[in-house]
């Protein structure tokens, strides 16, 4: 009977439990996002306002039009793509919140045909 109550308690507890998603904080601002692309780990900056998002790589300027769907998810479509595969809109969900950084979620917002649909994770830090 104890152990019965002890699970009990212990699922009650964990299921009030939620992740902190302060979202609207991230909308607009400057972040920096790290990732490793063909094991070399690279940093990007990029600028967010209500409508649009604007990528600094290597010294180039690149923006995307943004549609929010709501507080924690967004459609990222670059505004003046170079190839077939920048045509392809991205989806982005913010997963949970920190003070000044955010974890994120992003794919391609409609799935290819006979492709499975690859999902993949970041960090983003808020520097201004």
């Amino acid at each position: 009977m104890k152990v019965f109550s002890t699970l009990l308690i212990l699922i009650l507890l964990t299921s009030c439990y939620s992740v902190e998603r302060k979202c609207s904080d991230f909308k607009t601002g400057t972040f920096e996002f790290t990732y490793t692309l063909d094991g070399i780990e690279q940093t990007t900056k990029f600028k967010r306002t209500e409508d649009f998002n604007i990528d600094y790589h290597e010294g180039k300027a690149d923006s995307s039009s943004i549609r929010w769907i709501n507080d924690c998810e967004f459609i990222l479509k670059k505004l003046h793509p170079t190839s077939n595969s920048e045509k392809d809109a991205i989806h982005m969900k913010i997963l949970n919140t920190t003070a000044n950084s955010y974890t994120f979620d992003y794919k391609l917002a409609v799935k290819r045909p006979n492709k499975p649909l690859n999902v993949e994770h970041g960090v983003a830090k808020k520097i201004d």
